[in-house]
């Protein structure tokens, strides 16, 4: 009698866009190391990064395979060209071959279905994505905070909680973190100005700036913050809260797609 063949479950995919870089003349596609740890320690993922080509690699020869997108901050801002705001401040670092690649991805996952966690610069291209425009300077705007953090402080320090959100009342966020309120780190000078169409608020700052959106009748978890829950994920409920949704989401991507097994 043949032995029984047994099936051992495979993690989901998650694909993880790269930033890009020139280094002494050679590119180079880059993603921080934190945000792949939390998309395997905190999501249970399998971690896959997605190399910043542009038209050169479409949408939807990624996204056949994956089973949810996480979007990274970066050191770089959107391009003001890609929502129609005034230029930037020289020595502003951009990175348009990111732009390329990403600003078609987000709405392509989200037509196709493949949840979406979206954080700080990805959060902003998420708004930029569906046609939402960004503030460049934040910390210039009448009664709003300084979001940025010291770069000459230790990390742990930039990353350490710095300000309140309110999670608004109904909101998908609330409901999950148990929580109408969070104290988040804050690590950013760009930030959310007129919210796309089709785009939820989830979170502010009791100085008014947006700091989590969902995306409205995505038929899955799609959701951007400002902050970075990545970080000491595992330390923090609210972070939990987000990763493990995000985590029960993929898997089910995963399950409804026949890639549970091997």
């Amino acid at each position: 009698m043949a032995a029984q063949r047994s099936f051992k479950p495979l993690p989901p995919l998650v694909g993880i866009p790269a930033c890009f870089r020139d280094i002494a003349g050679t590119g180079f596609h880059m993603v921080a190391d934190k945000y792949v740890l939390a998309a395997v320690e905190a999501a249970g993922a399998t971690a896959m990064i997605l190399p910043a080509l542009g038209e050169r690699q479409p949408p939807e020869s990624v996204l056949v395979r994956l089973d949810g997108l996480l979007v990274t901050g970066s050191p770089s801002n959107v391009e003001p060209t890609r929502y129609g705001g005034p230029a930037s401040d020289a020595g502003t670092l951009h990175d348009p071959t990111r732009d390329a690649s990403n600003l078609p991805l987000i709405p392509a996952a989200i037509s196709a279905g493949i949840p979406l966690l979206a954080i700080c610069r990805g959060f902003q291209e998420l708004n930029v994505a569906f046609g939402g425009t960004l503030h460049q300077k934040i910390h210039a705007l009448p009664g709003r905070i300084d979001h940025r953090a010291d770069s000459s402080r230790p990390i742990d320090v930039q990353y350490g909680p710095s300000h309140a959100v309110s999670f608004v009342e109904g909101g998908f966020l609330r409901r999950i973190a148990g929580t109408d309120r969070a104290i988040v780190n804050s690590l950013h000078s760009q930030g959310v100005d007129r919210i796309a169409d089709g785009l939820a608020v989830e979170a502010v700052a009791d100085d008014g700036q947006i700091e989590a959106l969902r995306v409205e009748g995505a038929s899955t978890f799609a959701l951007g913050v400002q902050w970075h829950p990545e970080h000491r994920h595992a330390e923090n409920p609210v972070s939990r809260a987000i990763f493990g949704a995000f985590a029960d989401a993929i898997r089910r991507r995963q399950s409804e797609c026949g890639r549970a097994a091997a």
